[in-house]
């Protein structure tokens, strides 16, 4: 299944969450001892807030860097939290935010300029010339070292944006450099039209097996990367009213009103850590106005779960798609979407540290300081349950960079100022009526 699959059957469900006091009074709350341990002292981290924004920077650069190959420059899907991972399987989403850290690694200093360069060299060379695709667009999952469609795996409009996103971050950061020519060729070859297949908004996939998906980007979610970067196109572009083609439903939570459509808590973040909405505006929205209200739409939501999963207060929430015991699952809300159960998803703070930074900072350093088997060698895990102990042995590309992205985003706004300096991103915030 896509992810997008995935988040269509989590909102047709009804889920109904285990009850966390339930599983306490059962005797099977303490798995880890966190029901009855005595925490320290505040949020027991003890470095600042940016050197804990380092960190995480910094290991999930090694994580980009380890687990990638190192001939190709494809990155895995997912790997071991605490290294030495076997799988080949590799994302174009992980690639592409990838690339991104990677610059933000050169920029940081995490590893010698030279070294970064020549694997992000390598990396656009192998997806010009080797990378397996249909007109411009990527299969979703491919062989790490062979660029090979992997199964029965989609091409994805999404996934591919996320991966554009990457190389244009690159092509910016490395100016008058082959670097920067691949990244033209690789954005320039995509047919953006191609995949409208007629209609007025993007497909979601196509397979030589069965042709278009029958689902389209027609609502709000992580898709404004998508559209900006097709408007933009200056080869194979669409029309800019297809900006106004995908409906922006509204929601109220508690008081806060805010273009969602049941999605969990991640397409509020995704064209965010590169594109810099905050201080301009379309005919609908300020969209950077708009996470920030979904996210404290999100963490009230959490606390407002508190009487049934006891973990969740001001200082442990959210929720968004993830690893969990039972499998990769579609999670969060508000409304509930899928089986909530008590899982904590760092990510969800963690990619919306620009948003709300004191209420996610906190949370990201509540973490830290009390539950120790949450970090390892490339930071975070991708999710862990304090009620049962299950903590979680994987991390995920697309959350480790999502994190990565936006602390940057909050320290010194880097990946926002280079990617925007790319004059076709400019050129399609206009045309899409940005002011």
């Amino acid at each position: 299944m896509t992810r997008r699959e995935l988040i269509k059957l989590a909102t047709s469900v009804a889920y109904v969450p285990l009850l966390a006091g339930a599983l306490v009074s059962a005797g099977c709350g303490g798995g880890s001892g966190d029901s009855i341990r005595v925490v320290p002292g505040g949020d027991g981290y003890p470095g600042t807030d940016d050197q804990l924004l380092d960190e995480i920077e910094a290991a999930a650069f090694l994580y980009y860097w380890e687990q990638a190959d190192p001939a190709t420059g494809q990155i895995k899907d997912r790997a071991l939290a605490s290294g030495n991972d076997t799988r080949t399987l590799s994302s174009i989403a992980a690639t592409g935010f990838g690339l991104t850290a990677l610059c933000i690694g050169d920029q940081r200093g995490y590893m010698p300029s030279q070294q970064i360069a020549a694997r992000v060299q390598a990396t656009l060379q192998f997806i010009r010339d080797q990378l397996q695709g249909q007109n411009g667009f990527f299969y979703h999952f491919v062989d790490m070292s062979t660029g090979a469609r992997a199964g029965s795996s989609e091409v994805s409009s999404i996934d591919t944006a996320i991966l554009l996103c990457g190389v244009l971050t690159c092509r910016a950061h490395f100016p008058q450099t082959q670097i920067a020519s691949l990244a033209t060729q690789i954005y320039q070859q995509v047919n953006w039209p191609w995949m409208l297949n007629g209609g007025a908004t993007l497909a979601m996939a196509w397979t030589p097996e069965s042709g278009f998906a029958a689902g389209r980007w027609d609502h709000y979610s992580e898709l404004m990367m998508l559209y900006l970067l097709a408007i933009g196109s200056p080869t194979y572009p669409i029309s800019a009213s297809s900006w106004s083609a995908w409906t922006r439903p509204m929601i109220t939570y508690q008081g806060l009103t805010y273009i969602s459509a049941a999605d969990p808590l991640f397409v509020h973040q995704y064209s965010h850590a590169w594109f810099d909405f905050r201080s301009r505006s379309d005919a609908y929205a300020n969209y950077f106005q708009n996470s920030v209200t979904a996210t404290e739409a999100h963490r009230l939501f959490c606390m407002g779960l508190s009487s049934r999963f006891t973990d969740y207060s001001s200082d442990l929430w959210g929720i968004t798609a993830s690893d969990s015991a039972a499998g990769y699952v579609v999670w969060g809300g508000p409304p509930p979407i899928g089986p909530i159960d008590g899982t904590v998803v760092p990510c969800a703070a963690g990619g919306s540290l620009p948003f709300v930074y004191a209420d996610t900072i906190h949370v990201l350093r509540w973490i830290r300081g009390h539950y120790s088997q949450a970090w390892q060698r490339y930071g975070y895990v991708d999710a862990f349950n304090p009620l049962t102990g299950w903590y979680d042995s994987d991390v995920l590309g697309i959350d480790l960079g999502i994190m990565a992205l936006m602390a940057e985003n909050q320290r010194s706004g880097f990946v926002w100022q280079t990617f925007m300096s790319n004059p076709e991103v400019v050129a399609a915030m206009t045309l899409a009526g940005f002011g």
